[in-house]
Protein backbone atom coordinates (compact mmCIF):
# COMPACT_ATOMS: atom_id res chain seq x y z
CA UNK A 1 0.00 0.00 0.00
CA UNK A 2 3.06 2.54 0.60
CA UNK A 3 3.32 2.22 -3.33
CA UNK A 4 -0.47 1.39 -4.45
CA UNK A 5 -0.33 3.31 -7.32
CA UNK A 6 1.87 0.37 -9.05
CA UNK A 7 0.00 -2.37 -10.16
CA UNK A 8 1.17 -5.88 -9.39
CA UNK A 9 3.35 -6.76 -11.82
CA UNK A 10 4.99 -3.21 -11.53
CA UNK A 11 5.78 -3.25 -8.13
CA UNK A 12 7.41 -6.89 -8.49
CA UNK A 13 9.48 -5.29 -10.87
CA UNK A 14 10.04 -2.46 -9.04
CA UNK A 15 10.98 -4.89 -5.76
CA UNK A 16 13.59 -6.80 -8.19
CA UNK A 17 15.51 -3.47 -9.11
CA UNK A 18 16.05 -2.21 -5.63
CA UNK A 19 16.66 -5.73 -4.46
CA UNK A 20 13.60 -5.86 -2.04
CA UNK A 21 13.16 -9.40 -0.76
CA UNK A 22 9.84 -9.09 0.45
CA UNK A 23 6.24 -7.71 0.18
CA UNK A 24 3.25 -7.20 2.12
CA UNK A 25 0.57 -7.36 0.59
CA UNK A 26 -2.91 -5.84 0.84
CA UNK A 27 -6.00 -8.07 -0.07
CA UNK A 28 -7.49 -5.62 -2.38
CA UNK A 29 -4.97 -5.10 -5.32
CA UNK A 30 -4.50 -8.99 -5.08
CA UNK A 31 -8.32 -9.16 -5.38
CA UNK A 32 -7.86 -6.77 -8.55
CA UNK A 33 -4.74 -8.75 -9.89
CA UNK A 34 -5.82 -11.99 -9.24
CA UNK A 35 -5.31 -14.15 -6.08
CA UNK A 36 -3.68 -16.89 -8.38
CA UNK A 37 -2.01 -14.85 -10.59
CA UNK A 38 -0.54 -13.02 -7.76
CA UNK A 39 0.56 -15.90 -6.07
CA UNK A 40 2.51 -17.34 -9.09
CA UNK A 41 4.07 -13.55 -10.13
CA UNK A 42 5.21 -13.23 -6.49
CA UNK A 43 6.47 -17.08 -6.69
CA UNK A 44 8.09 -17.01 -9.92
CA UNK A 45 10.10 -13.69 -9.19
CA UNK A 46 12.02 -15.11 -6.01
CA UNK A 47 9.72 -12.75 -3.56
CA UNK A 48 8.59 -13.75 -0.43
CA UNK A 49 5.17 -12.23 0.78
CA UNK A 50 5.84 -11.21 4.64
CA UNK A 51 1.98 -10.57 5.28
CA UNK A 52 -1.31 -10.14 3.98
CA UNK A 53 -3.49 -7.43 5.32
CA UNK A 54 -6.21 -7.60 6.44
CA UNK A 55 -8.80 -9.26 8.27
CA UNK A 56 -10.81 -8.70 11.27
CA UNK A 57 -13.48 -6.42 11.67
CA UNK A 58 -15.24 -8.66 14.72
CA UNK A 59 -16.92 -6.14 16.47
CA UNK A 60 -20.45 -6.17 14.96
CA UNK A 61 -23.72 -6.61 17.34
CA UNK A 62 -26.02 -8.31 14.83
CA UNK A 63 -25.35 -12.17 14.58
CA UNK A 64 -25.65 -12.15 10.91
CA UNK A 65 -22.99 -9.28 10.56
CA UNK A 66 -20.79 -10.78 12.52
CA UNK A 67 -21.08 -14.50 10.81
CA UNK A 68 -20.10 -12.31 7.68
CA UNK A 69 -17.14 -11.35 9.20
CA UNK A 70 -16.01 -15.02 10.03
CA UNK A 71 -16.79 -15.93 6.46
CA UNK A 72 -14.63 -12.87 5.19
CA UNK A 73 -11.85 -13.78 7.63
CA UNK A 74 -11.93 -17.31 6.47
CA UNK A 75 -11.60 -16.22 2.95
CA UNK A 76 -8.55 -14.41 4.06
CA UNK A 77 -6.72 -17.12 5.75
CA UNK A 78 -6.73 -18.88 2.73
CA UNK A 79 -5.99 -15.87 0.53
CA UNK A 80 -2.93 -15.75 2.60
CA UNK A 81 -2.27 -19.86 2.41
CA UNK A 82 -2.34 -19.70 -1.53
CA UNK A 83 -0.14 -16.33 -1.22
CA UNK A 84 2.79 -18.67 1.06
CA UNK A 85 2.26 -16.02 3.72
CA UNK A 86 2.59 -17.51 7.24
CA UNK A 87 1.03 -14.08 8.62
CA UNK A 88 -2.32 -12.69 8.60
CA UNK A 89 -2.84 -8.65 9.81
CA UNK A 90 -6.21 -8.01 11.73
CA UNK A 91 -8.07 -4.44 12.37
CA UNK A 92 -10.09 -5.38 14.90
CA UNK A 93 -13.26 -3.30 13.99
CA UNK A 94 -14.36 -0.19 15.95
CA UNK A 95 -17.59 0.70 17.48
CA UNK A 96 -20.86 -0.67 16.25
CA UNK A 97 -23.17 2.36 15.40
CA UNK A 98 -25.15 3.66 18.23
CA UNK A 99 -22.96 1.44 20.83
CA UNK A 100 -20.00 2.59 23.32
CA UNK A 101 -19.72 -0.61 25.08
CA UNK A 102 -15.57 -0.94 24.60
CA UNK A 103 -15.22 -3.60 27.12
CA UNK A 104 -18.11 -5.96 24.49
CA UNK A 105 -16.63 -4.99 21.43
CA UNK A 106 -12.95 -6.42 22.66
CA UNK A 107 -15.04 -9.36 23.94
CA UNK A 108 -16.81 -9.85 20.44
CA UNK A 109 -13.15 -10.05 19.15
CA UNK A 110 -12.01 -12.72 21.56
CA UNK A 111 -15.23 -14.79 20.77
CA UNK A 112 -14.06 -14.56 16.94
CA UNK A 113 -10.19 -15.36 17.50
CA UNK A 114 -11.90 -18.50 19.66
CA UNK A 115 -13.62 -19.68 15.60
CA UNK A 116 -10.79 -18.04 13.44
CA UNK A 117 -7.93 -19.47 15.32
CA UNK A 118 -8.01 -23.14 14.73
CA UNK A 119 -8.99 -22.57 11.40
CA UNK A 120 -5.82 -20.36 10.49
CA UNK A 121 -3.58 -22.53 12.41
CA UNK A 122 -5.27 -25.73 9.75
CA UNK A 123 -3.80 -23.34 6.70
CA UNK A 124 -0.43 -22.53 8.54
CA UNK A 125 -0.81 -18.72 9.22
CA UNK A 126 -0.95 -17.18 11.97
CA UNK A 127 -3.26 -14.09 13.28
CA UNK A 128 -1.90 -10.65 14.19
CA UNK A 129 -3.46 -8.85 16.57
CA UNK A 130 -2.52 -4.36 15.46
CA UNK A 131 -3.44 -2.57 18.13
CA UNK A 132 -3.82 1.09 16.24
CA UNK A 133 -3.70 4.64 17.44
CA UNK A 134 -6.44 5.50 19.84
CA UNK A 135 -7.84 8.13 17.69
CA UNK A 136 -9.40 5.40 15.33
CA UNK A 137 -11.05 3.60 18.30
CA UNK A 138 -14.30 4.61 17.59
CA UNK A 139 -14.85 3.59 13.61
CA UNK A 140 -11.75 1.17 13.11
CA UNK A 141 -10.49 -0.57 15.70
CA UNK A 142 -11.15 -0.83 19.88
CA UNK A 143 -7.70 -2.32 20.69
CA UNK A 144 -5.23 0.79 20.93
CA UNK A 145 -2.28 -0.47 22.60
CA UNK A 146 0.06 -3.80 23.27
CA UNK A 147 -1.23 -4.04 26.29
CA UNK A 148 -4.73 -4.43 25.22
CA UNK A 149 -3.59 -6.59 22.01
CA UNK A 150 -1.75 -9.12 24.35
CA UNK A 151 -4.06 -9.44 26.39
CA UNK A 152 -6.79 -10.86 23.91
CA UNK A 153 -3.80 -12.97 22.26
CA UNK A 154 -2.56 -14.80 25.31
CA UNK A 155 -6.24 -16.30 25.31
CA UNK A 156 -4.66 -18.57 22.51
CA UNK A 157 -1.92 -20.71 21.65
CA UNK A 158 0.57 -18.14 20.28
CA UNK A 159 1.28 -19.97 17.15
CA UNK A 160 -2.46 -19.04 16.40
CA UNK A 161 -2.49 -15.45 17.80
CA UNK A 162 0.23 -13.04 18.59
CA UNK A 163 0.30 -9.51 17.56
CA UNK A 164 1.69 -6.85 14.87
CA UNK A 165 3.92 -4.28 16.12
CA UNK A 166 3.32 -0.74 14.09
CA UNK A 167 5.67 2.16 15.21
CA UNK A 168 3.20 4.46 14.12
CA UNK A 169 0.53 3.42 16.53
CA UNK A 170 2.69 2.86 19.27
CA UNK A 171 5.55 4.91 19.85
CA UNK A 172 3.63 7.55 22.04
CA UNK A 173 3.00 4.68 24.75
CA UNK A 174 5.97 4.59 27.43
CA UNK A 175 4.40 0.79 28.07
CA UNK A 176 5.06 -0.09 24.90
CA UNK A 177 8.82 -1.46 25.39
CA UNK A 178 7.76 -3.39 27.87
CA UNK A 179 4.64 -5.33 26.13
CA UNK A 180 7.66 -6.00 23.31
CA UNK A 181 9.24 -7.63 25.89
CA UNK A 182 6.01 -9.67 27.00
CA UNK A 183 5.32 -10.37 23.26
CA UNK A 184 8.61 -11.53 22.44
CA UNK A 185 8.55 -13.85 25.23
CA UNK A 186 5.88 -15.90 24.70
CA UNK A 187 6.87 -15.85 20.46
CA UNK A 188 3.57 -13.51 19.86
CA UNK A 189 5.49 -10.69 17.58
CA UNK A 190 3.99 -11.85 14.16
CA UNK A 191 5.14 -8.91 12.13
CA UNK A 192 6.72 -5.44 12.66
CA UNK A 193 6.26 -2.34 10.74
CA UNK A 194 7.07 1.01 10.27
CA UNK A 195 6.15 4.28 9.45
CA UNK A 196 6.64 8.03 10.85
CA UNK A 197 4.34 10.63 12.70
CA UNK A 198 3.99 13.84 11.49
CA UNK A 199 2.10 16.63 11.72
CA UNK A 200 -0.12 18.58 11.05
CA UNK A 201 -2.48 15.48 10.45
CA UNK A 202 -4.33 14.81 7.51
CA UNK A 203 -8.46 15.49 7.28
CA UNK A 204 -9.84 12.22 8.26
CA UNK A 205 -6.21 11.00 9.50
CA UNK A 206 -6.39 7.80 8.23
CA UNK A 207 -3.65 8.99 5.17
CA UNK A 208 -1.70 10.79 7.04
CA UNK A 209 1.40 7.80 7.67
CA UNK A 210 4.58 9.63 7.31
CA UNK A 211 7.84 8.67 4.90
CA UNK A 212 10.71 7.14 7.53
CA UNK A 213 13.33 10.13 8.42
CA UNK A 214 10.13 12.90 8.23
CA UNK A 215 8.64 12.67 11.56
CA UNK A 216 9.23 12.37 15.53
CA UNK A 217 9.54 8.29 15.82
CA UNK A 218 13.06 7.20 16.48
CA UNK A 219 13.08 4.02 13.87
CA UNK A 220 16.12 1.99 15.70
CA UNK A 221 14.87 2.48 19.45
CA UNK A 222 11.71 0.72 18.25
CA UNK A 223 14.04 -1.66 16.21
CA UNK A 224 16.47 -2.09 19.08
CA UNK A 225 13.27 -2.92 21.42
CA UNK A 226 11.81 -5.68 18.98
CA UNK A 227 15.13 -7.76 18.29
CA UNK A 228 16.36 -7.69 21.95
CA UNK A 229 12.40 -9.14 21.97
CA UNK A 230 13.87 -12.18 19.52
CA UNK A 231 12.20 -11.07 16.89
CA UNK A 232 13.60 -11.95 13.57
CA UNK A 233 11.15 -11.94 10.77
CA UNK A 234 10.64 -9.21 7.99
CA UNK A 235 10.38 -5.25 8.73
CA UNK A 236 7.90 -3.93 7.08
CA UNK A 237 7.15 -0.02 5.58
CA UNK A 238 3.41 0.60 5.76
CA UNK A 239 2.96 4.25 4.52
CA UNK A 240 -0.52 5.52 3.96
CA UNK A 241 0.58 8.88 2.33
CA UNK A 242 -2.07 10.80 -0.57
CA UNK A 243 0.84 12.97 -1.15
CA UNK A 244 3.40 9.95 -1.71
CA UNK A 245 0.59 7.96 -3.64
CA UNK A 246 0.54 11.33 -6.13
CA UNK A 247 4.16 10.64 -7.04
CA UNK A 248 5.81 8.12 -9.26
CA UNK A 249 5.48 4.82 -7.45
CA UNK A 250 9.04 3.37 -8.42
CA UNK A 251 10.47 6.57 -7.25
CA UNK A 252 8.48 6.46 -3.64
CA UNK A 253 9.78 2.94 -3.11
CA UNK A 254 13.26 3.81 -4.32
CA UNK A 255 13.23 6.81 -1.40
CA UNK A 256 11.47 4.14 1.00
CA UNK A 257 14.39 1.91 0.36
CA UNK A 258 17.09 4.72 0.85
CA UNK A 259 15.13 5.62 4.36
CA UNK A 260 14.94 2.55 5.74
CA UNK A 261 18.53 1.68 5.21
CA UNK A 262 19.25 5.38 6.22
CA UNK A 263 17.15 5.04 9.77
CA UNK A 264 17.19 1.90 11.05
CA UNK A 265 20.47 -0.41 12.48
Amino acid sequence: MTVKQLAMPELVDACLELGVPGVGLWREPVRTYGLEATAKLIRDAGLTVTTLCRGGFFTAIDAAERAKALDDNRRAVEEAATLGTEVLVLVSGGLPTGSKDLHGARERIADALAELGPYAEQHGVRLAIEPLHPMYASDRCVVSTLTQALDLAERFPAHQVGVTVDTYHIWWDDRAPAQIARAGASGRIHTFQLADWTTPLPEGVLNGRGQIGDGAIDMREWQGYVEAAGYTGAIEVELFNDALWARDGREVLAETAERFVAHTA
